[in-house]
């Protein structure tokens, strides 16, 4: 299993991060390689993601814990999909807990169980799992701003 997680502090209430972070409509501004997303409801959607070789690709998502304003869980769906080749289980936990007056603690954690051969690139999909959460926080805190 590959678990990785990481912490910022933004310069904005936990009300205004709760928002953007939540909203899946958003995560094309923030979230690595989404150039679109689109709604299935209430509670599910997908992320059409460009590849490094310009290719795109789309993947599937249901809510399963939205507790507001602190706490944001969404499940990748991966039978029937490519991803299902190399993963067992994704899932993407967002985090907040409000800091002083005008600033949130926020938390992203990348839970990947792999399948098959993807057993083996572990330490693999922990960089690429690190990468992608350094620059989401890398984006959230260009819109939102840092504490320092």
């Amino acid at each position: 299993m590959a678990t990785v997680s990481a912490t910022t502090t933004l310069a904005a209430s936990q009300a205004a991060v709760w928002a953007q972070v939540s909203d899946p409509r958003q995560l094309a501004r923030w979230w690595p390689k989404v150039v679109r997303v689109e709604l299935h409801g209430n509670v599910a959607f997908s992320e059409v993601l460009t590849t490094d070789k310009g290719r795109d690709v789309r993947a599937d998502f249901v809510t399963a814990e939205s507790n507001e304003p602190h706490r944001w869980r969404f499940v990748q769906e991966l039978e029937e999909t490519p991803f299902a080749a190399v993963l067992r289980e994704s899932q993407t936990t967002v985090e907040l807990v409000p800091s002083g007056d005008n600033a949130t603690v926020l938390t992203i954690e990348l839970e990947r169980k792999p399948r098959g051969l993807g057993r083996f690139g572990g330490p693999m999909m922990k960089r690429a799992a690190k990468r992608q959460l350094g620059e989401a926080l890398v984006r959230l805190e260009e819109i939102h701003g840092t504490v320092n």
